[in-house]
């Protein structure tokens, strides 16, 4: 873990002058996540989706991402040791500024609520609380209220269902945010919410947003994602321009620079710099774009408007670097479009930097899980240069990612159809 931080520190100095965290966003610059978890961490789907929000929102923010979810974990630990080995090698190590945890799922053991086993979830809570606190002085804890097992998909198998079971355990680590001083997101409400208006529009696809009732699917992550960044304070807009097409003049350029404003014909031509890339949205997904309809995500999480009044009535065609984008009509133009909802170069820039998010976690996870842990007791001399070689490996891939992630100038071409 030192080596990787080694070698992604040098990117850190790089760039750290060239911007400041916003004020009121949780991560600040420096800050080192470390996502901890059961399988639905270790999915590794919500966190770096989050991520990925972090960088494209804020490409002049340097946070690191560590992901270290374990499938069947409780509060007790699981598979990679007891809660106790599992924090020192998993968390400890790494020393995080900022940590989420995220259990319970395994915890209420798919039955009906229990009070012996619902106070051994509680003391075990409680306990990692206490050892992250006294190992990592100032560090800033969110805990995640567990997601949700589907009972409105399909039936629930016993009165009741689980999902109420979790939601009685998520009052409680709402209640330990309290008392603890902790931040706190809720993931279950907003999916099941989705959940139910999916259902109500195709209840087949919606089984999907959950397939197995407990893993969710990229678009259930999604949804989860955005829960845990409004818990940290992020920003629903992108970038937000308007332009008077009367007067050739921008009347609001927010997060963005825009220049070279000119007539072309009945249309316009101008340059955009950005300073954020919209979050990608695998559009071929169906479950991810039933669960986002479903939802409030646009609204609140990726919102990148473009406004043009004062155009001639009739139909206009949006190109961005010489791609088409979409038609609009006028009416709709002064209204305001979403650029964020669209098959833009931006997103399409953005979704590169989800692939290396992905692709640089999926290093470390085989670093950490095939040879780290299974590997340890053999003592053998090549261990080390292994998992610094996979460090130095991910290091890379981080560099490229937070390249990946600098927003660019586009070229925008307004004109009426023909």
């Amino acid at each position: 873990m030192i080596t990787y931080f080694r070698h992604i520190a040098l990117f850190i100095f790089a760039v750290a002058a060239l911007g400041a965290a916003p004020e009121n966003f949780h991560l600040k610059n420096g800050d080192r996540v470390v996502f901890y978890g059961d399988s639905i961490t270790e999915q590794r789907l919500y966190t770096t989706f989050a991520e990925t929000y972090v960088l494209t929102r804020f490409p002049k923010l340097n946070v690191s991402f560590v992901h270290s979810g374990w499938g069947g974990d409780r509060v007790t630990g699981g598979g990679g040791g007891s809660i106790d080995v599992r924090l020192k090698r998993d968390v400890f190590a790494y020393k995080p500024t900022v940590m989420t945890i995220m259990l319970g799922m395994n915890d209420g053991r798919y039955r009906a609520f229990d009070q012996s086993i619902f106070d051994t979830y509680a003391n075990g809570y409680r306990h990692i609380i206490r050892s992250v606190k006294q190992t990592l002085p100032g560090i800033r804890i969110t805990v995640l209220q567990p997601s949700p097992y589907d009972d409105v998909t399909r039936e629930p198998g016993f009165p009741g269902g689980y999902n109420a079971v979790l939601v009685r355990y998520a009052k409680f680590v709402a209640d330990l945010a309290r008392e603890e001083n902790l931040n706190v997101a809720d993931l279950n409400t907003p999916v099941v919410a989705a959940l139910v208006k999916a259902k109500e529009v195709n209840p087949q696809l919606a089984s999907r947003i959950i397939p197995d009732r407990v893993h969710p699917g990229a678009g259930g992550h999604l949804l989860m994602a955005a829960a845990l960044l409004k818990a940290w304070n992020a920003p629903a807009v992108v970038t937000s321009v308007t332009i008077d097409a009367a007067n050739r003049s921008v009347t609001e350029a927010v997060n963005t620079s825009v220049t070279e404003l000119k007539a072309d014909g009945s249309g316009l031509t101008w340059v955009q710099r950005d300073g954020a890339l919209p979050m990608p949205l695998n559009r071929k997904d169906r479950a991810l774009m039933l669960a986002v309809q479903s939802s409030d995500f646009m609204e609140t999480m990726n919102q990148q408007p473009l406004k043009v009044t004062g155009l001639a009535e009739g139909r206009y065609s949006l190109s961005i670097d010489g791609e088409k984008v979409g038609t609009f009509t006028s009416r709709e133009l002064a209204e305001g479009i979403n650029l964020a909802s669209l098959p833009t170069p931006m997103a399409e820039q953005a979704a590169a930097v989800h692939d290396l998010t992905l692709k640089h976690n999926n290093i470390h996870y085989a670093r950490w899980r095939q040879v780290e842990v299974p590997l340890e007791s053999l003592k053998l001399k090549t261990i080390r240069p292994a998992m610094d070689a996979l460090d130095k490996l991910e290091a890379e891939i981080v560099l490229q990612q937070r390249a990946q992630a600098q927003p660019k100038a586009r070229a925008y071409r307004l004109a009426p159809e023909q």
